[in-house]
């Protein structure tokens, strides 16, 4: 989730939004990360049934129920002067060759900010920034709350229902 501006309670409200169709709609883990500039990060762990091209596929196809749900606040384009203040969907890291921001990665920018896996709930907390954490607050938040994502590997999934489904949702079966 890429915003366009600076008002991160956007980016809070589409990534929920994103949560509720990648999870309560079509059955997938949903994990949620600070990227330690502007945005979050969702991420659905997979099982390697798939190639790039199959998952980008079905990345894309949730983007555009998004935004179609959601024309007001989310945006497909790629190209920043068609955006119009939305929050930008990229799933261009679904492809070959792509990188994404790992979890805990410092980002080299001032204050040394990380990117931080996080729970759902603490998208709530109105002094979350997608910068709340750096290089000398991050480790007393390990010590306290441990890491969110220690069982990320285990809940990998499939995507053959939540295709389904979304064509289904999308009308295009």
């Amino acid at each position: 989730m890429d915003p366009e501006v600076e008002d991160f309670s956007k980016v809070k409200i589409a990534a929920e939004k994103t949560r509720k169709l990648l999870k309560e709609d079509l059955g997938l883990p949903v994990y949620l990360m600070t990227t330690g500039s502007r945005g979050l990060h969702i991420v659905v762990p997979l099982k390697r049934t798939r190639d790039f091209d199959e998952v980008r596929e079905f990345a894309q196809s949730a983007a555009d129920f998004l935004e179609k749900e959601n024309p007001e606040l989310l945006t497909t384009a790629a190209r920043k002067n068609k955006r119009e203040g939305k929050i930008y969907l990229d799933v261009g890291r679904n492809a070959y060759g792509q990188t994404g921001v790992s979890p805990y990665a410092v980002r080299p920018v001032k204050g040394a900010p990380v990117a931080t896996p996080l729970e759902w709930d603490e998208l709530k907390e109105s002094s979350l920034s997608p910068k709340s954490y750096d290089i000398k607050n991050i480790f007393k938040r390990l010590e306290e709350k441990g890491d969110p994502w220690k069982s990320i590997e285990a809940s990998g999934v499939t995507l053959t229902a939540a295709i389904k489904r979304l064509a289904k949702m999308s009308g295009s079966q």
